[in-house]
């Protein structure tokens, strides 16, 4: 039981992100006003997004040099839990520009390298499907995992801070840390990121164990 004490800490830690971020006092901003609050779940579910998609790509990593099937089911699955956790991110990212930029979606170098970015990692979901032979398949998409991560960082945080951009913290915009991130804000920020971060290792670890089954069952 002790050995889950995660679990139940990802649960407390999601229960206070969702009741403080909706009920604890966020600063008076112009134009943001009460849409500050998405900040407790955009941006902590982007940042659990790249946490486990590291992951993905560690393990990938791991599998090129071992070649153990273990390391391509994590990279897998870890894969597609990021990807979730992008599409999350994704729709509470274009509702909160709906709010503030009055349009669910701008042409900017954030937001379309973001997207660029899952579509990247949904042809790796793509390319899994397409080869048969286990061994080739890990071999190619562990090769295609590492094009795919490094895109996904000069995406969201290379190209936006060499353009234009309204997103904050990129083209010369300050970033929420900077200048309206409080002391109190950060109270619930990082224990949401922790959260975010405990539940998806919670997802990943279930969908690991369903592939492993189900690999065992194909095999009878």
């Amino acid at each position: 039981m002790l050995k889950h004490w995660w679990k139940a800490l990802s649960v407390l830690l999601l229960i206070y992100t969702i009741s403080a971020g909706f009920l604890f006092e966020v600063p008076a901003l112009a134009i943001l006003n009460e849409t500050i609050r998405n900040l407790y779940f955009h941006v902590t579910m982007w940042f659990s997004m790249i946490i486990i998609l590291l992951v993905s790509l560690i393990h990938s990593i791991k599998y090129l040099r071992k070649q153990e099937l273990h390391n391509d089911i994590v990279a897998s699955e870890a894969a597609n839990v990021g990807i979730l956790l992008g599409a999350l991110g994704l729709v509470t990212g274009s509702i909160w520009a709906k709010f503030t930029w009055g349009t669910w979606w701008v042409s900017d170098s954030k937001l379309n390298g973001a997207a660029i970015s899952m579509l990247i990692y949904l042809a790796y979901l793509i390319l899994r499907s397409s080869v048969d032979d286990v061994q080739k398949r890990a071999q190619l998409t562990a090769v295609y995992n590492v094009f795919a991560y490094t895109m996904l960082i000069v995406f969201i945080m290379i190209v936006p801070r060499l353009n234009d951009s309204l997103h904050p913290g990129n083209g010369g915009n300050p970033g929420f840390g900077g200048y309206d991130l409080n002391n109190n804000m950060k109270l619930v920020f990082y224990p949401a990121i922790i959260g975010w971060t405990l539940l998806a290792t919670w997802i990943l670890s279930i969908r690991i164990r369903a592939k492993k089954l189900l690999i065992k069952l194909n095999s009878i």
